[in-house]
């Protein structure tokens, strides 16, 4: 007999794969939904209707006019409120309930032998909690940079918006997330170039206008980035790092 209702903790797993896979990529026969789909003991349809229905709280696609299923469970709605409000400690549960589950779709860090002296537990959480939050971002992203759109992915990072030392409580949060290729990361990262509240690109006059510069950054100023599919970057974080972090 066919499997109907889901539990908190099937949907929790089921949300942290809608992060990881690329809204285009929410269908029966992608690999991973497959995977998970034999894990739970449901059918990829089963399993991609789920993550369907997960994309229809979503705001981003919302406003791109994408609504995902028109129906879904008021549980799936609770869950989605439950990793707004604390991102961390969801992200966490749900790799870990994943890894019981299906390890090779979790985060490989919860495996980890680690040296002695070394906190396993803050260390495990900081590691996984970083994989999904780059797995999530560059989803978000199509795999590419925001701003060149350079689609290779070991040459991409998952940037934070407001740093990681600055705000706690927004380290795993998507919305906290850009996808940029290394160079522009670490210009991000040093405040040689920003983003604004209406995602468009602002380099700072504290970098030099060589001519590889101009190629590489200047050229770029004033541009649109390139929106994710969801997670839409937080105005107030890149307000944040307008001023805080970017050097005017």
């Amino acid at each position: 007999m066919p499997r109907s209702n889901w539990s908190r903790e099937e949907l929790i797993i089921a949300f942290n794969l809608y992060c990881k896979t690329p809204f285009g990529r929410i269908h029966i026969r992608n690999p991973h939904i497959i995977e998970l789909a034999r894990a739970l003991g449901r059918s990829p349809s089963a399993v991609s209707w789920k993550l369907a229905n997960f994309a229809r709280l979503d705001p981003s696609l919302k406003r791109r006019n994408v609504s995902g299923a028109s129906h879904g469970a008021k549980l799936e709605a609770i869950i989605w409120q439950e990793f707004s409000n604390d991102w961390d400690r969801l992200a966490f549960e749900s790799e870990e309930l994943l890894s019981r589950l299906s390890p090779s779709l979790a985060s490989n860090y919860i495996f980890e032998d680690f040296p002695e002296g070394i906190s396993r537990p803050t260390t495990v959480l900081a590691r996984v909690n970083q994989s999904f939050f780059r797995s999530a971002v560059l989803a978000a992203y199509r795999c590419r940079c925001c701003i060149s759109g350079l689609d290779v992915s070991s040459l991409l990072n998952a940037s934070h918006i407001v740093p990681w030392r600055d705000d706690a409580a927004n380290r795993t949060n998507p919305k906290n997330g850009l996808c940029l290729n290394v160079l522009h990361d670490k210009a991000f990262d040093r405040g040689l170039l920003t983003i604004t509240t209406d995602y468009r690109v602002k380099v700072s006059p504290a970098l030099p206008r060589t001519c590889t510069a101009e190629d590489l950054f200047f050229k770029y100023e004033g541009r649109e980035i390139s929106l994710p599919e969801r997670f839409l970057p937080d105005p107030s974080f890149l307000e944040y790092h307008n001023r805080h972090v970017f050097q005017p």
